[in-house]
């Protein structure tokens, strides 16, 4: 009788203290593994499987890092947040659905870096677009591999206006619709360099409110153009190779093209062009682009 009436006194104290004890903080840095499992706490000794398991274990501005080569699933981005697998393979494989989406706050600025995002579209339910953006102020994406999506690589609908996003060393290809969309009416600014986009329907395509701005990129083997603007979209394209498209460039929004290679493409220019007079043509030039003076 003593022992469980010691037992029931131990109870007592103990369990309003658990009752009220915190719940563990979010951590700044959380882990993946090929051989992790969701239910640990994304430590750097106790990692987690996918993604979409870290991220709600990983603080606002945080990062969640690779620790081994592994498929880390897709993932839905709510938060200022990096997704970084620099130093090994990281990859995102999916069926039906985004690799990533992106739809964090109007302040948040989110990166991806070091990821294979691969959408399977010569399968009967390829992944859908590699890349949606529909909130952040900021994303980058760099030195990735987006591929084979049902739909476009990049898809930036945002329509906060005035936001940006940032494509360095990537390579964007193999999807059945386009490369880089910029699809939203708000003005949304689109920046890549040192970007491939190869075998899409188009490399990039911008829609009315959008601006792109390429440079040292490629665009090749595009089945419809390389390069193309919407009225009311713009696209300015420096120190590049526009090559083996059916259109190296297209569209009638405002583009520019300068110090570039437009080479063994169907038709060079389709549609209304400016060109600063120091880009290299081979080829059935098309619509005679407009001259502009270099300043």
């Amino acid at each position: 009788m003593y022992r469980f009436r010691l037992l029931a006194l131990l109870v007592g104290l103990l369990l309003p203290a658990v009752l009220s004890a915190p719940a563990h903080a979010q951590a700044t840095r959380t882990w993946v593994s090929g051989v992790g499992d969701d239910a640990n706490p994304c430590s750097r000794t106790a990692p987690c499987k996918t993604f979409a398991g870290a991220i709600s274990k990983t603080a606002a501005g945080g990062e969640i890092n690779c620790l081994d080569p592994g498929g880390f699933g897709g993932i839905t981005i709510t938060k200022a947040m990096t997704l970084n697998c620099t130093a090994t393979l990281g990859s995102i494989l999916v069926a039906g659905t985004p690799g990533v989406t992106i739809n964090a706050g109007a302040t948040d600025r989110v990166t991806l870096r070091g990821i294979q995002i691969q959408g399977l579209n010569q399968t009967p339910t390829p992944g859908t677009i590699g890349v949606r953006i529909v909130g952040a102020a900021v994303v980058s994406i760099e030195d990735c591999v987006i591929t084979a999506f049902g739909q476009q690589g990049v898809s930036d609908a945002r329509t906060a206006g005035n936001t940006k996003l940032f494509i360095r060393n990537t390579i964007i290809s193999n999807n059945t619709s386009t490369g880089v969309a910029g699809v939203a009416t708000s003005p949304n600014n689109i920046e890549l360099e040192n970007v491939s986009l190869i075998n899409n329907l188009f490399g990039v395509a911008a829609g009315s409110g959008n601006n792109i701005v390429a440079k040292r990129s490629v665009f090749s083997g595009n089945t419809t153009a390389g390069v193309e603007a919407d009225s009311g979209g713009a696209v300015s394209v420096d120190d590049s190779a526009i090559s083996g498209n059916t259109t190296g460039i297209l569209g009638s929004g405002n583009l520019r093209v300068s110090n570039s290679d437009i080479v063994f493409n169907g038709t060079a220019f389709g549609g209304a062009s400016v060109t600063y007079g120091n880009n290299r043509v081979v080829g059935t030039l098309g619509t005679t682009p407009t001259p502009a003076s270099q300043q």
